[in-house]
């Protein structure tokens, strides 16, 4: 199938999503949509499976134009979207997910499982996509999991898929897996789309790669004639260094400890057990593993936003088993929390204010009690220019801000104060690779400043790049602490809970 998309149009208010866009991705081709964060790729995706309408354009198949008015439009032809974060529902097996929306029942209204389960079994058996089908969805891994999403596309005779950040939440080995998986499906005739921003990936998949840039196209390429650094000047607009010259870190005292740190959530179930490590002030310590492992949990734990932990987390010569958010910041303890939205930021505040929130009572920005707001407003323009902030200026709603920038503005905070500790969890998510470039720098120069810096990323690339030791986490526990030049396979074997030979 031959899928044409003329002159696609999206705005959101003054937003231009998509500007003119038009992409042609043939039969039996992985065609891969690159750009940062922002760039237009997933609404170009969402108007193709028809999640949105075009405000101009039109969507060809096989040469004759198609109208989307939803998804089973889209479906109905031929298209299927593997989405980011997995619809799935935890509780169902494998052939009930599958079947979900159009199942198979007998004439007394009964559910036909054992036609759904040999549905299925036929499908992941001819695409190379193991999976049992009776097996209940939140007991398998990620990479499975993802495998059904696929699975339930194939089921409804998807001749493209649609595959939006599909390695995000993977081990490198389960991403191995998966490429192998979408180079099998193209050899079969499908056709792919790839939605991505990661470079390596790409030019390892991909037959044709679209570049997107602020809503347009701003380049084709073939990757084999590409390079990851052309690639990512096509990206951002600029030339980009892709490796962080990280230096050589001196770790001296110990900072941060932390000692048995155990975490309990609502329904009493462990989900950090018995967690124990050190960071010493000049090195940076980065927690690698898939999403879910108890990565979350254990830094919100230390910053006292969980209300159900065992242990002791010492900063400095200070002590405490029951950490308080205010005394941590007091501390010197620094914050990126993983949820800008919820945690970060106050959406409903001006830019200028989310910088000054924890410290707002300091005499940074106060004086005999009184708020200098001079002093904040040139703070804020500073920061804002310095981080690269795309706003109209520093009294814009934090809420109208897209998700990148939103994460600059809590960096920005962060970054500023004078730290003993700083704890940044997924700090680059969302950011483009020019943002990526300026905020590992900034992390080393946190390190080398006397900082100690606790890192959490799934992002292998960047905790290789970045880290001085990893320790690798694996339902809640410490599956091992490894220096980082540790070959791949032994971390992603430790994220998946395999102790490497």
């Amino acid at each position: 199938m031959q899928l044409q998309l003329r002159g696609m149009t999206k705005s959101f208010g003054d937003l231009v999503a998509n500007d003119d866009i038009s992409v042609t991705i043939e039969a039996g081709q992985i065609h891969a949509l690159l750009g940062e964060n922002g760039a237009g790729k997933s609404t170009l995706m969402n108007i193709l499976y028809g999640l949105l309408r075009p405000d101009s354009g039109e969507i060809l198949v096989d040469g004759s134009p198609v109208a989307f008015g939803s998804p089973a439009d889209a479906i109905k032809v031929g298209i299927g979207m593997v989405h980011q974060h997995f619809m799935l529902v935890p509780v169902f097996t494998v052939a009930q997910n599958v079947e979900l929306g159009d199942e198979r029942v007998g004439p007394l209204g009964f559910l036909r499982t054992s036609e759904a389960e040999e549905a299925v079994r036929e499908v992941s058996q001819r695409f190379g996509l193991e999976v049992d089908p009776a097996a209940i969805v939140e007991d398998l891994p990620v990479g499975i999991q993802q495998r059904v999403e696929i699975i339930k596309a194939l089921t409804r005779d998807a001749s493209c898929l649609i595959l939006d950040e599909p390695t995000a939440v993977l081990t490198p080995q389960e991403t191995d897996e998966l490429l192998a998986i979408i180079r099998g499906l193209r050899d079969s005739g499908k056709s792919i789309v790839l939605i991505t921003h990661k470079l390596r990936e790409v030019r390892e998949a991909a037959d044709v790669i679209t570049v997107i840039r602020r809503g347009r196209v701003v380049a084709t390429a073939i990757p084999p004639s590409t390079s990851e650094t052309e690639l990512a000047a096509l990206m951002v607009g600029r030339e980009v260094s892709l490796t962080v010259d990280r230096g050589t870190s001196s770790p001296e005292a110990q900072t941060l400890q932390v000692r048995g740190l155990t975490v309990y959530d609502a329904a009493d179930r462990v989900v950090v057990d018995d967690v124990s490590f050190d960071v010493r002030a000049g090195e940076i310590l980065c927690i690698a593993g898939v999403q879910g492992n108890g990565q979350t949990e254990l830094v919100e734990a230390i910053m006292g936003l969980q209300d159900r932990v065992v242990g002791e987390i010492h900063v400095g010569g200070t002590v405490t088993s029951h950490p308080e958010t205010r005394r941590m910041l007091a501390l010197g303890v620094g914050y990126v929390p993983e949820d800008r939205e919820e945690d970060g930021l106050v959406s409903t505040f001006s830019l200028a204010q989310n910088l000054v929130l924890d410290t707002i009572s300091t005499s940074r920005w106060s004086r005999y009690g009184i708020v200098d707001y001079a002093r904040i407003d040139a703070g804020a323009r500073e920061l804002l220019a310095q981080f690269d902030v795309r706003a109209r200026d520093a009294y814009v709603t934090a809420g109208t801000l897209s998700g990148g920038n939103k994460q600059k503005v809590v960096l920005a905070r962060e970054l500023s104060r004078d730290l003993t500790v700083l704890i940044a969890a997924q700090p680059t998510r969302g950011l483009d690779v020019g943002s990526i470039e300026f905020v590992h720098r900034r992390l080393i120069e946190v390190r080398d400043s006397g900082v100690a810096v606790l890192i959490v990323s799934t992002e292998l690339d960047e905790v290789c790049a970045l880290a001085d030791r990893i320790l690798v986490m694996y339902q809640g526990r410490v599956a091992g602490i490894v220096g980082r030049d540790s070959p791949r396979d032994d971390l992603g074997m430790l994220m998946a809970g395999v102790v490497p030979a």
